[in-house]
């Protein structure tokens, strides 16, 4: 075997097992973990109801802020244990006003944090963090639904005294038109969630998505004001302090799927950059001598993906062109079948652009923006373009139940 072929396989075996290897390897130790490790703590107190703050960050959301306090007061726990918490930090249209003068019920306690300076998410987080009292802290984002049972399902985890943090499940609302960033948004968050789940079974969750998690009050760490994806941070920390993040699917955040692709591009271009500060900046969680499961776990799932997959593409491409030109029938197949993953993506493009829906086409297309927007993130990252300050993504209606 050549050089050129071992760096070919070497480059494809990086991308299959950042994608779909380590998902494999995950279900296998998952399963052995239930056949020889310690069975599971039995359950809690079913009553179990500590007090919570929950809060929502909020940036001009007019449209979707009644709806969302609505949503917040369906919440199937006691409502004098929960303090809601509406920060809107440089809101300027009638999001604050919306806030302050809606009618609540007797004894629901809503708080509106409200200042002009408009300083990025997490500025508005680390402002009024230190006035939670409660023992937990739940966060969500304010275009999202949340099921009923959703606070008292996260908060039966932090009767175990490892447990510092718990993420709950996003869930995407395709809608009606069914166009590539339905189906690709989807079905990524559908396989995401089950990594989760198998990740907080062998060990730990990597990391929360900020549609919905919780921490122990008492664990937050202040994050640098110019972190892109604080919501990870803020959970990866707790994880390399020796706690667990706990996954709970059975409380979740349904959020519409991107109006359109390139609203989704702008998401995933942010989230890219994030994930690359954050593979730097947080870089002694891949000290595996220190946290060998977690650090395991975090370079599968996340560092993997961000890092070298992306990088492994085109290189497994053009080593493929140069190898097919020996006519060896293998590397001619394989080059075949790449040219026609490429081609499915060309097409879905084509017919996103026309309105056309062959979903076949789109899930080719979705992976490719993934890939290319770790690009456009890292080349934001290096020139400084991306900014902390909120980047709202155009979202479609939500169109799914979530009680």
């Amino acid at each position: 075997m050549t050089g050129t072929e071992i760096a070919f396989w070497i480059a494809v075996g990086i991308v299959f097992y950042a994608h779909l290897g380590y998902g494999i390897l995950l279900f296998i130790l998952v399963k052995l973990k239930r056949i020889f490790g310690k069975k599971p703590m039995p359950p809690g107190e079913k009553n179990y109801e500590p007090e919570v703050t929950f809060i929502v960050a909020a940036y001009n959301e007019e449209d979707w802020i009644e709806d969302k306090i609505r949503n917040c007061l369906a919440f199937d726990y006691p409502k004098n244990k929960i303090e809601y918490w509406f920060v809107t930090d440089g809101s300027d249209d009638t999001t604050p006003d919306l806030i302050k003068n809606f009618k609540a019920p007797n004894g629901v306690k809503i708080k509106l944090f409200h200042q002009p300076e408009r300083n990025g998410k997490i500025a508005a987080v680390e402002r009024i963090m230190p006035l939670v009292k409660t023992p937990i802290t739940i966060f969500t984002d304010a275009n999202t639904d949340v099921n009923a049972q959703a606070i008292r399902q996260i908060v039966k985890h932090y009767q175990d005294p490892k447990v510092g943090a718990v993420a709950g499940e996003k869930r995407i609302s395709v809608g009606e038109k069914g166009d590539a960033t339905g189906a690709g948004e989807g079905i990524y968050w559908k396989y995401e969630s089950k990594l989760k789940a198998w990740d907080s079974e062998l060990c730990t969750t990597i990391g929360a998505a900020g549609e919905l998690f919780s921490i122990r009050t008492g664990f937050y760490q202040s994050v640098p004001k110019d972190t892109y994806i604080e919501d990870f941070v803020m959970t990866m920390r707790i994880a390399q302090n020796g706690y667990k993040i706990a996954y709970e699917p059975n409380a979740f955040a349904a959020e519409g799927q991107s109006a359109n692709i390139g609203e989704e591009l702008k998401r995933k271009i942010r989230i890219a950059a994030g994930g690359l500060q954050t593979v730097w900046r947080q870089r002694s969680l891949l000290n595996f001598f220190k946290h060998p499961v977690l650090s395991f776990q975090y370079f599968s799932h996340r560092v993997l993906r961000w890092t070298l997959a992306p990088l492994a593409l085109p290189v497994i491409f053009i080593l493929n062109i140069i190898i097919a030109r020996s006519g060896q029938p293998l590397y001619l197949f394989l080059l075949a079948g790449q040219t026609l993953f490429y081609g499915f993506a060309l097409l879905g493009y084509i017919f996103e652009k026309k309105q056309m829906k062959v979903k076949a086409f789109f899930i080719p297309y979705y992976f490719c923006i993934m890939n290319y927007a770790m690009f456009r993130g890292f080349f934001r990252l290096l020139a400084g373009r991306q900014s902390v300050k909120w980047e709202k993504a155009e979202r479609a209606k939500k169109e799914i139940e979530t009680t």
